[in-house]
Parts: C-alpha cells; structure tokens; sequence
C-alpha cells in the first residue's frame, strides 16, 4: 500500500453563460477578449427559442470562437441541435432530460446536467453518465438554495464522487467560497454581464476569487 497522498485537485476554472442569444452580434465581437482574459473552461450559450435552422446558424456562428479559445461549446438545452452546430455538448436540466439525451451526445460530446433537487438525483445522474453536475442554479421561479446550501452539495459530491461539479454564482462571494467547497467550475452569469464596470472586469474578478479559494485551500492542507 503506498502512504502518497493523492493528488491535489486541479484549480476550479470559470464556466461562462451568456445572456439569452437572439442577434449574435455583440456576443460575437465581446468574447474573443472576454476568453483571453480570463481561465474559462467552457461557455454555456442560451439560444432564444425560435426555428432551428436560426439556431443552429447562431451555434455555427459562436462554435469557432469559443473552440479556438480552448473552451467547450455547450448548448442549454437542444440536444438535438449541438451535432448539427458544432457544438461540444449540452446543459440538460434535470434526470429525464439527461436520460433522453445521453443516445444523441455520448460518446463524443458532453452531457451536463442541473435541476438535480437532492441527493438522490445527483447520484442518479452520476450513474447515468452525465459529465458534470451543476448544482445551485434557479428554478422556474427564480428561487434557489441558499449559498450555505450550496456550498454542502459541492463539499459532498466532491468529496465522495468523480464526475465534475459546479457551482452557480451570483455574487463574487459565491465564487470564492463554491470554489473552497470543492467546485471543479463555477459557473457565472448575469453576475458578469450585468456588471457595471463591463464583463471583462467581472470575469477578472470572478477567476480571481476561485483561484484566490483555491489556494488558500491548497495552503491550509499543506
């Protein structure tokens, strides 16, 4: 038997969600500059429901960017579509959209899921094969647990299981501690678009809180 101490976990990385994606325009001129100054895994892309030739044109059109970052395309929601937009995978919500899902992504692509209200369908959803968890985002009311809450789920899904998790920021604060509870990403959105000082700065911030948690984690279990 070997007394090595396993590895320490990889520093948390930003996932990135835009605003909701009607004209691509801006997004498409604001994220090569928002990708280089930040560590950001991967972007999550919010499409406008409309007809899919139209949403899979905005996917064709937001793909290169984000993939000649080094980030991950996904899509919310749309399995169907992110094949035929070259995208890397989807954001499903919940255990039955996961599930109905899993045929057209995996093998190649990523099936990521949130909406998981318990304990129980988080590790159904490891089961299944989903390639992260998100835990913490709103539900259809806009409600949410609150950030204590939060920061449990991720302390226990880290600590026990292996597939990824991440935690859904709202505020810089959040940022710092999902990423001290063990949050392989956090995700963050309105949070950086809605901030007065531009996206940029936010985005700056944010991935400086989570590595700022990271290592003061990393210290203390030195």
């Amino acid at each position: 038997m070997s007394n090595k101490s396993p590895p320490p976990r990889p520093a948390p990385r930003l996932y990135l969600a835009t605003p909701v994606v009607d004209d691509p325009t801006s997004l498409l001129a604001e994220l090569p500059a928002l990708l280089a100054a930040a560590d950001v895994a991967a972007v999550l892309v919010r499409l406008k429901e409309t007809d899919q030739r139209t949403m899979i044109s905005r996917i064709k059109a937001l793909a290169p960017i984000v993939q000649s970052a080094g980030a991950a395309l996904l899509i919310d929601g749309h399995p169907d579509l992110v094949a035929r937009g070259g995208a890397d995978g989807a954001h499903l919500a919940g255990i039955a959209a996961l599930e109905e899902a899993m045929p057209s992504l995996k093998p190649d692509r990523i099936a990521g899921v949130g909406g998981l209200e318990t304990r129980h369908e988080s590790m159904d959803a490891g089961e299944i094969g989903a390639d992260y968890l998100l835990f913490g985002e709103p539900d259809a009311k806009g409600q949410r647990p609150s950030s204590q809450a939060i920061a449990e789920r991720l302390d226990w899904w880290a600590e026990l299981f292996e597939p990824p998790c991440v935690g859904f920021a709202v505020s810089f604060e959040e940022a710092h501690d999902f990423a001290a509870s063990g949050a392989d990403f956090v995700l963050v959105g309105d949070l950086v678009w809605a901030d007065p000082r531009g996206p940029e700065a936010a985005l700056i911030e944010a991935d400086a809180a989570i590595k700022k948690a990271y290592t003061a984690v990393a210290v203390g279990q030195s």
